[in-house]
């Protein structure tokens, strides 16, 4: 069976085309969305409309979260030590949840927190079993990734959420932890979108190139605050303060 994941799109139109561009020819049995959907980016409402028509299953991100739970974002930023990083968040967040409506927030309401795909020995979450706003450490040791994902009970686990890319193979359960970067919003300093594709066991994260000029022109004439943060991040292909 062949499944591909589709991650932190972070509502990018034009990334997403892409995406569903080279979908048409990986031809996967499957595509499974791995959460933060819509929030950051030029398109919120055309983004959730095209992945909710497209009818992908998928999991609750963190940003989906704090659109529908805002106390789920002062929880986080509650320890954090970067005011003004939040209060641009609670800016963003507010003029994307006005912008999608209540009847696509219910739609992002009714997201799990993890999805297990039995048939493909897949379990994918956002971040981490049971959070989706922290996720392991780069330098995480194979036990303490065991001990994190195993829980899943699957012996290939997808998460995303940090907009890196990366297959690990481990010794414990699962045997093969994924993450599959992200479509909208990359941090690897490769400026393509990534998915990841699955196939009887073996994996391959797909780069996809796109218009990101194009992207950088919908995000300058569309008129939501942090517009010109995403656009930042978007030209440094890395996080970056607004």
């Amino acid at each position: 069976m062949r499944v591909a994941v589709v991650s932190d799109i972070h509502g990018s139109r034009t990334a997403l085309e892409a995406v569903i561009a080279d979908l048409r020819g990986t031809s996967p049995d499957a595509v499974l969305l791995g959460g933060d959907v819509a929030d950051g980016g030029s398109s919120p409402v055309e983004v959730l409309d095209r992945v909710r028509d497209l009818g992908w299953p998928g999991v609750m991100g963190n940003t989906d979260e704090m659109l529908i739970r805002p106390e789920a974002l002062e929880d986080f930023a509650a320890r954090s030590k970067a005011p003004s990083l939040w209060d641009a968040v609670r800016e963003i967040a507010a003029a994307t949840r006005s912008a999608l409506g209540e009847e696509r927030l219910a739609w992002l309401q009714a997201l799990p927190m993890e999805l297990v795909r039995e048939d493909a020995g897949l379990a994918l979450v956002h971040a981490r079993p049971g959070d989706c706003w922290r996720a392991p450490a780069g330098d995480a040791s194979d036990a303490d990734l065991s001990a994190m994902y195993g829980v899943l009970g699957q012996p290939i686990a997808v998460y995303g959420h940090t907009h890196l890319p990366s297959i690990r193979r481990l010794t414990g359960t699962p045997k093969l932890l994924i993450n599959a970067g992200s479509v909208g919003l990359p941090y690897d300093g490769d400026p393509r979108a990534s998915y990841v594709l699955i196939e009887d066991g073996a994996s391959s994260i797909r780069r996809v190139e796109y218009d990101v000029e194009a992207e950088l022109a919908l995000l300058a004439h569309c008129g939501l605050p942090g517009a010109a943060w995403t656009a930042k991040m978007l030209r440094a292909r890395g996080p970056a303060m607004p």
